[in-house]
């Protein structure tokens, strides 16, 4: 299993701060690095450049004076993927729209209309290798795919909860509440089947779905052996139970933000095994880590956000309270 190191810690006030030190409390790398800060609450989203500063941003109206706005009425705006062309899709979790953001133009375009539809509450956008986008359907438990003209390829799922922990065929699978969802490097779409406590992976070669993580119950338990016994944290009281975020590398491990443990888990591909990485699973405050924190195990992890993994390093944003919040950036030895 990879070590990982506590590489820095930065503390927000999110009234009076989105970009700090080059990074967003919420935001997301694409395959070149470009990074790319989501304010969802806030309603915009923006490019930060090399310098640290944002070079644009996407919202309704202007945001900041002096920077350069793209008109796009965004409605809590949750992921941000790219096309070949550097052109971006942008998903809502408000309204179930993606719109299409063309930066060099600075212009953008409703890609999708989600509500008519029937989408219900719109999670993550990911590109795939043949520019594809795929959408999960949070509370509608379906994971939709189309074409890069908004055409709809693909529904799976069946508008209601169910769970298969054996392979299940496109016509035949069903999620429960699904929150997040990431391109593999090898092509394949990963899917947190949140309710369902797994992870379960899209495999469009045999139109089949695998789960490869989890029971279907809840718990705390697994760590150093086969990721289909793992169990992951519930809250049965929380309207968003379950892990809430999904990240992968460039080796195909996976990290689970395991919100209501408090941790971060790896599945670590070559091994299939499952480990927890990060986070102190006994605290169950709401305090901020000491910027001086050395041992990723005693962080404090909180209501994890949505993770972002880009060059050997894993973004772990929490959220402390409504307006303050941790990112941890976390190293992986070499």
């Amino acid at each position: 299993m990879a070590r990982w190191s506590i590489e820095r810690i930065l503390s927000f006030n999110f009234k009076t701060e989105f970009v700090k030190d080059g990074l967003a409390h919420f935001g997301f790398h694409d395959r070149a690095g470009s990074f790319y800060a989501v304010a969802h609450q806030q309603h915009f989203m923006g490019l930060v450049g090399k310098g640290g500063q944002l070079e644009w941003t996407a919202a309704k109206d202007r945001v900041f004076p002096g920077v350069p706005n793209i008109r796009t009425p965004l409605d809590f705006p949750i992921f941000v993927d790219c096309f070949v062309d550097g052109s971006l899709v942008v998903s809502n979790f408000g309204d179930s729209r993606l719109y299409r953001i063309y930066p060099d133009m600075m212009n953008s375009e409703l890609l999708v209309d989600g509500a008519a539809l029937g989408i219900r509450h719109a999670g993550n956008c990911i590109v795939d290798g043949d520019g594809c986008i795929w959408l999960n359907e949070v509370e509608g438990c379906r994971i939709r795919r189309f074409d890069q003209a908004g055409r709809l390829l693909l529904t799976l799922g069946k508008g209601e909860p169910g769970f298969q922990s054996r392979p299940a065929e496109f016509n035949d699978v069903m999620f429960n509440w699904i929150y997040d969802i990431r391109r593999g490097p090898e092509g394949n779409v990963y899917v947190l089947d949140s309710k369902n406590f797994a992870v379960r992976v899209i495999d469009v070669g045999v139109s089949k779905v695998f789960t490869i993580a989890g029971t279907g119950k809840p718990g705390y338990g697994g760590d150093g052996g086969n990721p289909l016994r793992a169990t992951f944290g519930s809250d049965p009281s929380s309207r968003f139970d379950g892990p809430i975020s999904l990240s992968l590398d460039e080796d195909c491990n996976i990290y689970v933000g395991d919100r209501f443990n408090r941790v971060v888990r790896m599945i670590e591909k070559r091994s299939n095994t499952i480990a927890t990485i990060a986070g102190d699973a006994t605290y169950r405050g709401k305090d901020g880590n000491d910027a001086l924190e050395s041992d990723p195990l005693a962080l404090r992890l909180p209501n994890i956000s949505s993770m972002d993994y880009y060059n050997r390093h894993l973004f772990v944003p929490t959220d402390l309270t409504e307006q303050f919040g941790d990112l941890i950036v976390l190293s992986k030895a070499a």
